[in-house]
């Protein structure tokens, strides 16, 4: 056998097959693992992934290649009952993403099983068209036989064309997943550049890494309704000066995030410059501003800044 630029056999013939490309929609109730997963097909980290339920507010698309194939993911927001406009609307933003899409997967976290929030989410799996599969999310945690319960049992609320189980985190039956999703595309050509991993603009991008510090830091201390935007982008030739905003609505959640001489906003800046600098590849001079803004989740201006449709 000669060394060097010997190809496989079947490398020509792949080579030559037809391209396929596609959306496939996550959905699922909070915190099922939809990011992580995402994050673990697409190769690398385009979804903000916290303990805090709701991460997800607006669609999250990240794009991986698999053979000929182009799959699109579409990260939607949590679903379960709402109690606010917010809530509302990313409910609606959910739903809007799964009966866009040409495949729709419901994750469950395994550990969890069928709880309220995903039974009402089997039952609406009802009206949606599309060919549908179950992920069970954190198998390694789960014995068999609950999985094979829990497998049963969601099957029973809604007919799933194939049932995988996974670890999003380590990675555990992702590869027979990528070569289901792949082959189930429509042919047709790539639709975004070979080398993008998300549609998501680098401003949003910037909002995004700086809410999911804010989350890790705070924990249960962070209001719910806070909310990140990029003000302002300026490259320079020693980087990129970003000036983003976090609104809350009370002065009293304003000094939770500032913390005690400055030092909580200051850790979180710290934290989201450094993933900053890793992912543009260039310094990057972050400053946050902490603005008050009394009932914002009813602001209709807030909702199309994070790209979510306003409840009416």
């Amino acid at each position: 056998m000669s060394a060097g630029n010997d190809l496989p056999e079947n490398s020509e013939m792949q080579d030559n097959a037809p391209t396929r490309a596609g959306f496939v929609a996550l959905i699922g109730a909070p915190n099922a693992g939809k990011s992580t997963l995402m994050n673990r097909l697409v190769g690398t980290k385009v979804s903000i992934v916290t303990h805090k339920v709701q991460t997800t507010r607006a669609i999250i698309r990240g794009i991986a290649t698999h053979d000929n194939t182009q799959i699109v993911f579409v990260d939607t927001p949590g679903i379960f009952k709402p109690r606010r406009k917010l809530d509302e609307a990313m409910v609606i933003t959910a739903w809007g993403g799964a009966k866009d899409a040409d495949l729709v997967a419901l994750l469950i976290d395994a550990e969890r099983g069928v709880t309220d929030d995903v039974a009402a989410i089997l039952r609406g799996l009802s009206e949606v068209k599309q060919p549908k599969i179950l992920i069970l999310n954190k198998i390694d945690a789960v014995a068999r036989e609950k999985l094979l319960e829990l497998t049963a049992k969601a099957n029973e609320l809604a007919g799933f064309d194939r049932t995988f189980m996974v670890s999003a985190l380590k990675g555990d039956g992702c590869g027979d997943l990528m070569d289901y999703l792949a082959a189930a595309m429509p042919q047709g050509p790539y639709l975004y550049p070979e080398d993008d991993v998300s549609d998501l603009p680098l401003r949003q991008l910037a909002a995004e890494i700086t809410r999911e510090k804010l989350y890790l830091r705070l924990h249960q201390e962070l209001p719910y309704a806070s909310h990140v935007e990029t003000e302002s982008w300026k490259e320079t030739d020693k980087g990129v000066r970003i000036d983003q905003a976090i609104y809350v609505e009370r002065d009293s959640q304003k000094k939770i995030i500032i913390g005690k001489r400055g030092e909580t906003i200051k850790a979180i800046s710290t934290a989201a410059r450094k993933e900053l600098t890793e992912i543009l590849e260039k310094p990057v001079h972050l400053f946050l501003f902490v603005k008050v803004r009394e009932n914002w989740v009813n602001d209709p201006e807030r909702y199309r800044e994070m790209g979510l449709e306003f409840p009416r």
